[in-house]
This record gives C-alpha cells, structure tokens and sequence, in this order.
C-alpha cells in the first residue's frame, strides 16, 4: 500500500465533507466558488477538480441536486407549507426558477409530486436530468414536436395495514447536542459498516471509545425516497469531547439538540426501513407531529453478536415539530 498516497486521499475527503457540510447548511448563503475553495483550502481550480474526483459531480451539479432535493423532501414532510416559501428557503432565487429546476429534475411539477404523495401513496422518483448528463450521452432530440417525458420508476410509501413484527415504543421528547466525529459514507444506508469500522479503528487508538459513555450513531443526510440510492450519504458517528482534534477522513460536527420523536426498537437487519417507517408514517401523525430539518439519525444501543437472536437494539431519533 502507497501509505502517503492513502494520506492524501483521506486528508482531501476530509476537506470536501466540509464542504459539503456547509453547502447542506446554507443553500440559501454564500456558496461561491471562492467561499467553499476557502473552506476546502484549495485554490479556485484545484478544488473543483478534487470536489469532482471525490464526489463523482461537479461542484454546480452537487449544489443544484442537493437544493432540488432537499425541496422535494421538504414538499412530502411539510405538506401544508406553501411551495414558493420551500423555494427561498431552499436557496432558489425565485419561483419561477425553482418551478423550472424542479421540473427538470423529476419531470412533473412540485405541485404534482406533492400529489402523487398524498393522493396515491408514493412518489415518483426519476433520475434527474441533471445526473443524465454528466453520465450518459443524451437522446437525440425528437422530430415530431413532442415532449419525450421519463419513464417513472415508482417506489411504495408505507402500506398502513402492515403489520410490524417488532419490539417499538415511541415517545416525543428533547434531546441535547451531541458532539462527534464522524466518517461519511456514500451509497446505500444498509453499507455503513464500513464507515464504522474505519471510525473505530481511528477512535481507539486515542482512547474515545469508552462504552457506554461513548455512543454510536449513524446520520442520515438525504431521503431515500428522493435521493438515488449510490448519491445517500450518511455518517458514522461517535461522541466526542468538543475540543477532539480530527484529521483526513475524519470530521467533527455538532448534532442539534431539540424536540424529537424517538423509538426505541429491537429488530433484525432487514426491518430499518420498517421502523422508520411506522414511526414517521404512523406514529407522528397519529400523535400530532411533522417532520422538521434537523439531522436525523440511530443511536446504537448493543452488539447483535451477542443478542440471543441477533437483533439491533436502536433508538430511531427524527427532529419534529408540532403540525
């Protein structure tokens, strides 16, 4: 192994999962090429062609794709805010140009994919234009005049007769900030593991890992019901004292505290999504409470090794607010 090589690549991912912190945080700010160039500490040139390395996208494409994004999941989990009010807050200039990205992103307007929510159960989820682009050829244009619309891939929501065969009590209640240093994973939510293990093998060695004053957790960034499975992007996370000093791959954030519906389950490896499930999709609104846009996450409670059936004992924590 290039040990000095490894080095470099861990130290500029570190760089660029700042960036993309920021940019989550203030979509509606400053995200100029010579502010996130700053934050990385690269100069203008070479951090666009390290953010593109890293990510796969283009700095444009990741800003555009996480503003989109993060309005649509804002469209299913606020259903009653107004659609021009998501826009600005989600940093689009006006209306109109929000109407216009939206569009060409998933091929219906936010109006409509709010709809299809609603009205029948799910969403459609498309790949974006945006994405298309960077990554394959496009069509040639038709010649008849028509508008050529993309097949829609259409995922269930939550079927509200299903039963859950699990151990879940919720409760809603306020939780402190947490400190932690985390390792950032890409790709589908269920492949953490290795994002874990690297933390773990970084933490031990200076001593921060001292169970069960040390907790585990894992954030969630992005809906997956939005978002392509490969762009998700989740943290490993430890708690740490807020003066840790952190370096390459490894960063420090601090976790809002706040009102949170919390469950507490015990489950096997396949019922995560289950569980997210009846607690957003059934508890909240059966106990009048609505998403809000703070980091959710899972706070792990044991080792499955050593559970006499395997199971996950987890505490599902997503931020709420009164409907």
């Amino acid at each position: 192994m290039d040990y000095k090589k490894e080095h470099l690549k861990k130290e500029y991912t570190g760089r660029i999962n700042r960036v993309m912190d920021y940019i989550r945080k203030n979509l509606a700010g400053d995200l100029s090429m010579e502010t996130l160039s700053e934050i990385a500490a690269f100069s203008v040139h070479h951090f666009h062609r390290v953010f593109k390395k890293i990510t796969g996208e283009t700095v444009n494409t990741y800003i555009r794709r996480t503003k989109i994004e993060e309005a649509a999941s804002r469209l299913l989990g606020n259903p009653v805010i107004p659609i021009t009010e998501i826009a600005f807050d989600c940093g689009f200039s006006s209306s109109s140009c929000f109407a216009r990205e939206f569009r060409e992103f998933y091929g219906m307007s936010a109006t409509a994919f709010r709809q299809e929510y609603f009205e029948k159960g799910r969403i459609c989820k498309i790949k974006s234009t945006i994405d298309k682009q960077e990554t394959t050829d496009s069509k040639p244009p038709r010649t008849d005049g028509k508008e050529e619309v993309p097949t829609p891939e259409y995922i269930e929501h939550i079927n509200k007769n299903r039963r859950f065969d699990m151990k879940f009590k919720a409760e809603a209640k306020t939780l402190p900030e947490m400190h932690v240093a985390y390792v950032r994973h890409t790709g589908p939510y269920n492949q953490i593991g290795g994002a874990i293990g690297r933390l773990m093998r970084w933490a031990q060695p200076r001593g921060l890992v001292r169970f069960p004053e040390t907790k585990l957790l894992a954030v969630y960034h992005n809906n997956p019901e939005i978002t392509d499975e490969s762009r998700l992007q989740s943290d490993a996370c430890i708690t740490v004292p807020g003066d840790t000093e952190v370096s390459g791959e490894v960063g420090k954030m601090t976790i809002p505290g706040g009102l949170f519906a919390v469950a507490e389950v015990e489950i096997d490896a396949t019922q995560f999504g289950e569980a997210w499930d009846r607690l957003i999709g059934e508890w909240m609104p059966g106990h009048g409470y609505q998403g809000d846009n703070r980091m959710c996450y899972e706070l792990y409670l044991n080792d499955p090794k050593e559970h006499p059936e395997k199971k996950h004992i987890v505490r599902i924590c997503e931020p709420v607010k009164p409907l």
